[in-house]
């Protein structure tokens, strides 16, 4: 498995906005065209995200964004402020069970720990409280749940130091 980030473009935009969970997931995480746009308007408010599709070689198979402090950010939990967070992490039905979103998230922590928008402590994420494998998977990376909400969803932390 060779998996890499590439940055959403005019070139990709597109097959990677085709890309789906299966049915029973989509409840935990917003579609790939919702997260491109929630990128787009962030980065005019003059914040960071960084969308990025995940790939298999030349095949699309996930989408992933990072996120960067929460100045434009209402309600944001605390620990956003000049913190990293992986805003989101999809793998597509069709690929899921690879080990593709282990391994996508590992590179996105990789890319985080190169502090590619200003210095952090920690990276953070939220997941619904009922998505299981989710929890696991982070947990697995050696996010912690910290006590804090985001809306429904529960944070966890990653220290980067």
């Amino acid at each position: 498995m060779e998996l890499t980030l590439k940055k959403v473009d005019a070139k990709n935009i597109w097959p990677l906005t085709d890309l789906q969970v299966h049915s029973g997931q989509r409840e935990f995480v917003a579609s790939n065209t919702i997260s491109i746009l929630e990128a787009y308007t962030t980065i005019t408010a003059g914040g960071h995200a960084l969308p990025f599709g995940v790939y298999n070689g030349e095949t699309p198979v996930g989408f992933l964004m990072i996120g960067y402090d929460c100045a434009d950010w209402e309600a944001a939990p605390a620990i956003a402020a000049h913190n990293y967070c992986l805003w989101r992490l999809m793998i597509d039905g069709r690929y899921q069970g690879r080990g593709y979103g282990r391994r996508a998230a590992e590179l996105a922590l990789d890319l985080i720990r190169s502090f590619p928008c200003g210095p952090a402590e920690s990276c953070w994420l939220s997941y619904e409280p009922e998505n299981a494998p989710a929890q696991a998977l982070y947990r697995s990376l050696g996010f912690v749940e910290n006590g804090e909400m985001d809306g429904s969803e529960v944070v966890a932390v990653l220290p980067l130091t």
